[in-house]
C-alpha cells in the first residue's frame, strides 16, 4: 500500500439533486474510473456540517500520475454537479489495507493543518490513543492521510473515524474512568500541536448493511 494514492472528492450538487448524484458516481462513475485502473474507496452524504447538497468521495488509484489524469472520471460532465474540489492524499499510519468501509455509522472526516515540527508527536499521540479509543468507543479510526503538496509550510492531514452513531459522538467526548481520561489527554494534546482543525460529520451511501434515511439537514 505504500505506492497507493486516495483522492478526496467534495462534490457540491446542484440544489436538491446530491441523491441523484450519488446513484450516479456509485454506478457510472465508479465503473468510469474502474477502467482507469481506480477504484470507489467510499461516497458518503452530509450529516453535520456540510451543506445538504454536498457529498464526499474518496477514490483509490495506483499512483499519482494516474489519479491526477484520471480522478476527475468519476463526475466528469455530470449536470447535477456544479463545482468539486480533489485533494491527492497518502496513507500514514492508516489504512492499512486497500479494504474500503462498508458498515453504516457516523463518519467523521477531521482535517488538521500541524507545523513540520510538530508532525511526529502528533503521529506518536495518534497511535498511542487509537487503541484505547476504539475499544473504549465501539469505534474506528478508517484512516489518516497526509495531503500531498503541503510540504511547505503546515502539513494537512484527513482522519476519518466511525462511531456507530452520533450518540457514542457525544460519548467519546466525555471520559468515564480514568482510562478513557488519558486518551482524551492524548486527543487533547494533539490538537494542541496543531494550527488549525475542523471537522465535520457524515453517513456512508455505500455502506453493505444499512441506508441512512434520515433527514439531517
Amino acid at each position: 500500500m505504500s505506492d497507493a494514492i486516495y483522492v478526496h472528492h467534495r462534490i457540491a450538487c446542484k440544489p436538491r439533486e446530491w441523491s441523484a448524484a450519488a446513484e450516479e458516481i456509485a454506478g457510472a462513475g465508479a465503473a468510469r474510473i474502474a477502467t482507469a485502473g481506480g477504484s470507489l474507496h467510499g461516497l458518503w452524504r452530509s450529516q453535520i456540517g456540510l451543506p445538504r447538497d454536498t457529498i464526499t468521495a474518496v477514490t483509490l488509484w495506483p499512483d499519482t500520475d494516474t489519479a491526477i489524469r484520471m480522478g476527475d472520471l468519476l463526475h466528469d460532465e455530470m449536470t447535477s454537479v456544479e463545482t468539486v474540489e480533489l485533494d491527492l492524499m497518502t496513507p500514514t499510519l492508516r489504512p492499512e489495507t486497500s479494504a474500503p468501509p462498508k458498515r453504516q455509522g457516523n463518519y467523521a472526516f477531521r482535517w488538521f493543518e500541524t507545523p513540520p515540527e510538530n508532525f511526529a508527536e502528533f503521529l506518536d499521540l495518534c497511535e498511542a490513543a487509537w487503541p484505547g479509543f476504539e475499544s473504549s468507543y465501539d469505534s474506528q479510526v478508517i484512516g489518516l492521510w497526509r495531503v500531498e503538496g503541503s510540504d511547505d509550510g503546515p502539513i494537512r492531514t484527513l482522519l476519518m473515524t466511525r462511531r456507530p452513531d452520533l450518540a457514542m459522538w457525544e460519548r467519546s467526548k466525555i471520559p468515564a474512568d480514568a482510562a478513557e481520561a488519558e486518551v482524551r489527554r492524548k486527543l487533547s494534546r494533539r490538537y494542541d500541536l496543531c494550527d488549525w482543525t475542523t471537522v465535520y460529520t457524515t453517513t456512508l451511501l455505500t455502506a453493505e448493511d444499512t441506508s441512512d434515511e434520515v433527514r439531517w439537514a
